[in-house]
Order: C-alpha cells, then structure tokens, then sequence
C-alpha cells in the first residue's frame, strides 16, 4: 500500500462533460478494502489504518465500470460518484 495523503471529502477536479466526479468520505470508511481490490487505480488506503484514500477523483470512462463496482461493493457507504 502507498502512503499517500488523504483526501478530503467532496475533493474534485474541474468538470468536464461525460464524466464522474468520486468523493469519499474518509470518516465513515471501516478499512474494508473493496474498493482497492476493484478500482486500484483510484483508490488506496492508508498504511496506519486503512482508510480509503482517493487517488483519482476523476477517473477516465473506461474504470466507470471498476468505480461503480467499488461503490457497491463500500459496506460502509463512504464513495459517492457524480454525474457531470
């Protein structure tokens, strides 16, 4: 895992159209990793205590599918994704 610095919630770059905005909610996040194990390329977790960190808060269409899974897949319902 990389030890990256957390994100804060409802970070997000400019918008471009047809595209998703993911925010994460690092104080609802249990560690569970599902997000990881779906979308790596967007999400990370912190070494000390595995709270997700976003690497990516606007992902290129082709992990749409990657990053939709991650957020079923949250049992603590901390990622949210925006259309644009």
């Amino acid at each position: 895992m990389t030890a990256a610095p957390p994100t804060r919630t409802g970070a997000a770059a400019p918008v471009e159209e047809g595209t998703v905005t993911v925010t994460v909610d690092q104080d609802r996040c249990c560690g569970a990793g599902q997000c990881v194990r779906n979308a790596p390329e967007v999400f990370d977790q912190r070494d000390e205590d595995g709270v997700v960190v976003l690497l990516d808060a606007r992902p290129p269409a082709e992990l749409r599918s990657a990053v939709e899974d991650a957020v079923a897949a949250c049992p603590a319902g901390a990622i949210r994704l925006a259309e644009d």
